[in-house]
């Protein structure tokens, strides 16, 4: 089970999360995965995406996925990567978004401070 920086037990439902964005990560062998839950439970998971025409940090896709499919309120968010944290644009998409648990992990699912 994933743990806090001070070694504290993450809630089953954060824990997932952390799995979900690694496992986001690994298939699209990315630079980094995220994943989000939202009001009502449902999760989605992205990798970052990196094309001649497209770029978008895994945040970024995770919400798109989400927004897309209907989800209007994002309660929680993994980041999960080589990154010493957000960068400035992830960090406003989430204060817009109001998300209340935030997660920045390394890539072994080690969690570090947000």
């Amino acid at each position: 089970m994933s743990a806090t920086p001070d070694g504290a037990a993450l809630p089953p439902e954060d824990a997932k999360l952390v799995t979900l964005a690694r496992a986001a990560r690994a298939r699209v062998g990315g630079a980094e995965g995220a994943a989000l839950r939202d009001d009502i439970g449902r999760t989605y998971a992205a990798g970052s995406v990196d094309l001649p025409s497209l770029r978008l940090t895994a945040l970024q896709a995770a919400v798109a996925a989400a927004v897309s499919s209907g989800s209007d309120h994002v309660v929680a968010a993994c980041v999960l990567g080589d990154g010493d944290g957000l960068i400035d644009a992830d960090r406003l998409l989430l204060d817009g978004l109001g998300v209340e648990i935030v997660l920045l992990a390394a890539p072994d699912g080690t969690l570090r401070p947000a």
